[in-house]
């Protein structure tokens, strides 16, 4: 039995290996970067050595540095993950010829399904269905689009060594052959080191279906069962279930033993899925064979009751599998997204940061695998996953429901992410019908809805409701109707709120009557006819208001400033004012001070929120009226400025 595991791989599956390890009784070893050196998935680990600086091809993916730290922390045995260096065969081989048990295929077969020219040539040769293409050596120019011309358009250049989107390119005509091609090989030749592409037949509107293998060493192979991961962008999958809607249990029978066939072929052992297109008609076509764990396998678990990271253990132990083919039967629904560093709003660019904000749902809503948390900095230097949101019920329609509900809960602060995109796709009707193609979100997604400045009147509505809700306005300023301008990123909204006898009265950007129809986490609010629900929640800087899948962060507009606030600051005098009435928490400037522009001053609490008093321009300061923790009146002195 295994009994200290050096995990060679970061963020949160080798936390889930980990998990899985100890749960076993067996030492979780890690492996980190410099730039990782207060991650997360350090702290998960029994003992974790550094491997390098942050490049990855200096650290994670340098072979030596592994199998050092290997030595140096006594492990007995590697897993690899998945990504960096889980489907590399000199690894593989490395790890054995170290003395050690790698966790996975063995290096004959994951060389043989490493190549998808090999894979393809396998898969053909053991009768599994194969997708009309060019898979051969001849990978000049001229052979290439000629082979191009017989398989016909639109076709698909895919890199032969590599996946996750890389060195792909769809092709709609032979004039547009050559430059797509050029592109994809230096792609290719740039990730994964090798140039060679093989062709497909472009299938437009396909399910991606891909089915868990797992196998032993006594000639013992079952599947369990398939995923769905049809909703991609740009070849990179964003939601994965499991079953498939358009799966039926003889269809899983077919596939299944096709993906079997595949996997005897290369004499395969341990966890790894095979890969299928599955064509409107029921026709379906073997795609590749990944020798590793899938990220997404966490929704087969939940189907199929197993822990799969175990098995992988158990079976590179020595142990055999327990159970036959008839045995596994799927029970229940499950759904996996994937949360990405993401910016909607500026086509899913990557995103770094330091995250301030972390919530996630309770465990019994739905199982969050992460790998980061509160203070996590996230750099560009690794793949811009934080965590996998996975959720289960007893059936699809369930499952979905649960979906919809933990995305809702889920808030992630100090960096852009992409769950504006997962909550859109939960509420699609498609999505929830299970009417999803490899062509959904090119179909049916509008990405302008993610734009940054848009500020809807909807969300101002329910940000006005709120905050009368918590007492954060004062309803009048020397008998005057207070005005309000509400800030969402660059966006601005004025407002002005009054009494009536009818009760609140809006002016300015929104006007009519104020009807709160509902209260709670889910606030349900209008203003004249235009009605507005969703999920609000109080932080320190105002109300995060999520509305139709889109967070918006909303808080009261910065003070006015000097030269365009009446009676707040006076340009010929150089006496900068209190914009309402507060408390002052802190003073930042003396007499005598030099200050630029946009120099802090003072911080006022005020509607229960910290306001910056800022110095319109450059100057000294001269008297200071202003104390910390006096409370102050609307238009009160605070600061001379001298310039």
């Amino acid at each position: 039995m295994i009994r200290r595991l050096l995990i060679a791989n970061r963020g949160e599956i080798a936390i889930r290996v980990a998990r899985t390890a100890h749960e076993m009784g067996i030492a979780a070893l890690g492996v980190y970067s410099t730039a990782d050196e207060r991650a997360c998935h350090v702290r998960a680990m029994d003992e974790a050595r550094c491997i390098g600086p942050a490049l990855a091809r200096d650290s994670y993916l340098n072979i030596e540095a592994v199998l050092a730290a290997a030595r140096a922390m006594k492990a007995d045995a590697v897993h690899p993950g998945y990504g960096f260096l889980s489907e590399r065969a000199d690894f593989a081989r490395a790890v054995r010829d170290a003395g050690l048990i790698f966790v996975g295929p063995s290096p004959e077969a994951m060389a043989a399904m490493g190549s998808k020219i090999e894979a393809k040539h396998k898969a053909r040769a053991a009768d599994v269905p194969v997708i009309p293409g060019y898979d051969g050596a001849e990978q000049d120019l001229a052979t290439l689009r000629a082979r191009a011309q017989e398989v016909g358009f639109p076709l698909l250049i895919k890199a032969s060594a590599g996946g996750g989107g890389r060195g792909m390119r769809v092709v709609d005509s032979l004039a547009e052959f050559d430059e797509a091609l050029g592109a994809a090989k230096r792609e290719a030749l740039a990730a994964f080191g090798d140039e060679s592409v093989l062709l497909e037949r472009y299938l437009r509107s396909p399910r991606h279906i891909e089915f868990q293998i797992l196998g032993d060493s006594f000639g013992n192979i079952v599947h369990f069962g398939e995923r769905e991961c049809s909703i991609q962008r740009r070849h990179q999958k964003v939601l994965e279930e499991a079953p498939s809607t358009a799966v039926s249990p003889e269809l899983r029978a077919r596939m299944g033993e096709a993906a079997l066939r595949a996997a005897r072929s290369v004499g395969y052992s341990n966890a790894g899925t095979a890969e299928f297109m599955l064509d409107v008609d029921g026709s379906f076509y073997f795609l590749e064979m990944n020798a590793r764990l899938q990220v997404e396998h966490p929704i087969t678990e939940f189907v199929y009751g197993l822990d799969l990271v175990e098995w992988q253990i158990r079976v590179a132990s020595g142990e055999p599998l327990p159970f036959s083919q008839e045995q596994i039967q799927p029970r229940g629904a499950a759904i996996e997204v994937r949360i990405c560093a993401e910016d909607p709003s500026m086509q899913m660019l990557p995103s770094t940061g330091i995250i301030d904000r972390w919530e996630a749902p309770h465990p019994w809503e739905a199982r969050v695998d992460s790998g980061v948390a509160l203070g996590s900095e996230v750099t560009l230097f690794y793949d811009s996953l934080l965590a996998k949101l996975i959720v289960a019920a007893p059936t699809r329609e369930e499952a979905v429901r649960r979906l919809q509900h933990a995305l809702d809960r889920t808030q992630i602060g100090g960096l852009r992410t992409n769950l504006p995109l997962l909550r859109w796709i939960a509420q699609d009707e498609a999505f929830v019908r299970g009417e999803t193609t490899t062509s959904f979100l090119a179909q049916r997604l509008d990405e302008s809805r993610f734009a940054r400045t848009a500020f809807p009147r909807e969300v101002q509505i329910l940000a006005l409701a709120a905050m009368l809700r918590d007492d954060a306005v004062p309803w009048r300023i020397a008998g005057i109707a207070i005005p309000l301008a509400f800030a969402h990123d660059d966006a601005r909204a004025t407002l002005r709120i009054d009494r009536s006898a009818d009760g609140v009265i809006v002016h300015g950007d929104l006007t009519g009557p104020l009807r709160t129809l509902g209260n709670g986490a889910t606030m349900h609010a209008a203003v004249g006819d235009i009605e507005a629900r969703g999920r609000v929640r109080r932080h320190d800087r105002g109300y995060a208001i999520l509305w139709e899948g889109i967070e918006y962060n909303v808080g009261l507009a910065p003070a006015p400033q000097v030269e365009s606030a009446g009676g707040i600051g006076d340009e010929r005098s150089g006496s900068i004012r209190a914009p309402m009435p507060g408390k002052i928490l802190r003073v930042a400037v003396a007499p005598g001070d030099r200050v630029e522009a946009r120099s802090l001053l003072v911080v006022l609490e005020a509607m229960k929120m910290e306001h910056r008093i800022e110095a319109p321009g450059a100057g000294t300061v001269g008297t200071v009226h202003a104390r910390e923790g006096a409370t102050v009146a609307g238009g009160a002195a605070l600061v001379e400025i001298e310039a």
